[in-house]
């Protein structure tokens, strides 16, 4: 009997290596990039398969897994209605975890560094498909858009001036509180250019304090207004506590968007929009997103906050 045992464990062993080799192959062949999810094909509850358990593990481990699981299918459920409800072409891709540090900038494609000075970056460098939305100036405080980012967990960065948003700081506050970083847009959104180096301190940093002292965060990133600066600006920047110039390759509209180089975005774009209503645009502020959203969506990227990488 011993011996029958031990002519027969090799076959098992070799047919087991065999479908562990078969399975890898395929796990490899899969293609990487994620695809949009039409509503029509998406019930809240296949939203996320089941994972059997591991076997090495049916105990502790798994019970310990198991409330993250469901959490992230109760998030996903409830993102999959809200786009219903928003009027959205399918359910956005949801973006990868951040970097646990922000990554060093290096010059290079999209990023433009002059010494220790604060970092431009036009393109965050990453290998993820991701992009960043960022929203400037403050006149608009739509409460539909706050709720609609809420619901849909966008993530997003203000750049906001002082006399802009001065009105109802509170709509900035509650933005801050769902996770939206309110950054420097200067106090009066002048062009930098015209104003000589203590000009231009003075409208970056009372504007950093006034960030602070409303929203209760000092901001690390600064937009100059048009994305027109001079080395006055990097220095003056800088001495108000300023680490990036994040700038941007994408301006939506509700009506259209606009690239400034491809007609497609690639991994680390950042796009710009406004606080802006129908006084101003072709649309109100839900319809810019929608459109931000189905167009990011449809090129098989997510949208990430650009805070956690610059």
């Amino acid at each position: 009997m011993t011996s029958r045992v031990r002519r027969v464990l090799p076959r098992w062993t070799l047919a087991l290596g065999l479908c562990a080799c078969l399975a890898a192959s395929a796990c490899a062949d899969t293609d990487s990039v994620p695809r949009p999810v039409a509503l029509d094909r998406v019930a809240p509850d296949r939203e996320l398969p089941d994972k059997p358990a591991p076997a090495e593990a049916p105990g502790q481990a798994a019970r310990a897994a198991a409330p993250d699981e469901a959490a992230t299918r109760r998030e996903r459920a409830a993102v999959t209605a809200a786009a219903k409800k928003w009027g959205l072409a399918s359910v956005p891709i949801a973006a990868p975890a951040p970097p646990a540090t922000r990554p060093a900038l290096r010059s290079g494609p999209g990023v433009a560094l002059h010494g220790d000075l604060p970092a431009v970056v036009h393109r965050v460098p990453t290998q993820d498909r991701i992009v960043f939305l960022t929203i400037d100036d403050g006149a608009e405080k739509d409460p539909d858009f706050a709720r609609m980012t809420r619901e849909l967990r966008v993530p997003f960065s203000a750049f906001v001036s002082g006399y802009l948003a001065r009105s109802d700081w509170g709509y900035f506050r509650r933005l801050h509180e769902q996770g939206v970083a309110v950054n420097n847009h200067t106090v009066s959104h002048p062009d930098l250019r015209k104003l000589g180096y203590q000009g231009q301190r003075n409208e970056i940093c009372r504007q950093q304090d006034e960030l602070t002292r409303e929203i209760g965060s000092t901001p690390r990133l600064f937009r100059p207004p048009y994305g027109e600066f001079d080395e006055n600006t990097l220095h003056a920047a800088q001495s108000c506590g300023i680490v990036a110039f994040p700038l941007w390759n994408q301006e939506a509209f509700p009506d259209r968007m606009e690239y400034r180089y491809d007609h497609v975005f690639k991994p680390g774009d950042i796009i710009l929009t406004h606080f802006r209503g129908p006084g101003e645009w072709k649309g109100d502020m839900t319809e810019m997103l929608r459109r931000v959203i189905d167009t990011v969506t449809r090129q098989g990227f997510a949208l990430a906050r650009l805070d956690d990488y610059l």
